[in-house]
């Protein structure tokens, strides 16, 4: 190479870099609060679906993009003590996923950006001000709303009409908000000649003297929430054996652990819209600015081998509009 074609070289590669270097996405880190475990394939799933869409938006781990992660968040002690480490390690924003975190946090700072999932009546419950303008440092993606209670009882009615009284089992410390769905529930049972009652619990020992009391016409709602699925197996265990029919508000993957219906939002179909939140912030959108999202479809799913095993025939109509239907 000439000396002069070497030197034109090097000054273009000078000139280049320095452009290459502003174009390059600052170091970010977020902090997530999990209410599921490590081996949680669905909270597993979520993450990295999140991931895959940072990915697209040009936030790579390791490269530009840091995540810490703080597991099994299912009471507002434990986010205050959890979700201090995040803080303490300056994330630029930090989900949390259920309603015990936003609490915590909501205590903790006014100033870092904070996105939720898994939050129902976020207004009602005092996180944001409206849904289309939250205000302060908190938005996100809205959970179940009111009327899914109601929505819960019909349908365990309809796949057992021999049920006449409900427990309504939740845990107060993952699901402050169970009683709008209870409260739905209730009135709707009221309509249908259907007592139900409300059994809020902390210790997954608890479920078997609710579910043995209620005898051959009783039914269960299980709680969407995340002490409910941390303890799924019991759940389902146990209205096996009492043979109850029960309606489970956790999703789809649900019904393939043994789970008679689940009625949900469509979970992933949500989470795939918290990558854009977190691009906006960090690119300096406020979360007060950006509107709480609010869940538009949801996943219904019936399995036919619980429903043999307790003795139902499950009405064609109910199977026609199932999402899923499991042989």
């Amino acid at each position: 190479m000439r000396r002069r074609d070497f030197i034109k070289a090097i000054s273009g590669a000078a000139t280049a870099w320095p452009l290459a270097a502003r174009a390059q996405k600052p170091m970010r880190r977020i902090g997530w609060l999990e209410q599921g475990h490590p081996d949680d394939p669905a909270a597993q799933a979520r993450i990295a679906a999140v991931k895959a869409d940072l990915e697209k938006l040009g936030w790579v781990i390791g490269r530009n993009l840091q995540i810490d992660y703080r597991w099994g968040v299912t009471s507002v002690e434990r986010a205050q003590q959890l979700g201090g480490e995040l803080l303490s390690l300056s994330p630029d924003v930090i989900l949390s996923a259920g309603s015990p975190g936003v609490k915590a946090l909501q205590q903790a700072t006014k100033t870092v950006p904070i996105l939720f999932i898994f939050v129902a009546e976020p207004v009602d419950q005092g996180f944001v001000e409206t849904l289309s303008h939250p205000g302060g440092n908190i938005t996100g993606f809205a959970y179940l709303e009111r009327p899914i209670g109601a929505k819960w009882l019909t349908l365990l009615t309809e796949i057992a009409p021999r049920v006449k009284h409900v427990a309504y089992i939740f845990s107060p410390q993952a699901a402050p908000y169970a009683h709008f769905y209870y409260e739905a529930a209730q009135a709707a049972g009221q309509k249908l000649g259907i007592q139900v009652g409300i059994d809020p619990l902390t210790d997954p020992a608890a479920i078997e003297p609710i579910v043995t009391k209620l005898g051959p016409d009783g039914g269960v709602i299980f709680n969407a929430d995340a002490f409910i699925n941390n303890n799924q197996k019991v759940a389902v265990d146990l209205a096996a054996r009492y043979r109850i029919p029960a309606i489970y508000g956790n999703g789809s993957a649900s019904a393939k652990a043994g789970c008679l219906i689940t009625y949900n939002l469509d979970v992933m179909a949500q989470v795939r819209q918290i990558a854009p939140y977190f691009d906006q912030i960090f690119r300096g959108a406020k979360p007060g600015d950006l509107p709480v999202q609010q869940p538009t479809k949801f996943l219904y799913t019936i399995n036919l081998s619980t429903a043999k095993a307790l003795g139902l025939a499950v009405p064609l109509t109910m199977q026609m509009t199932a999402d899923e239907v499991i042989e």
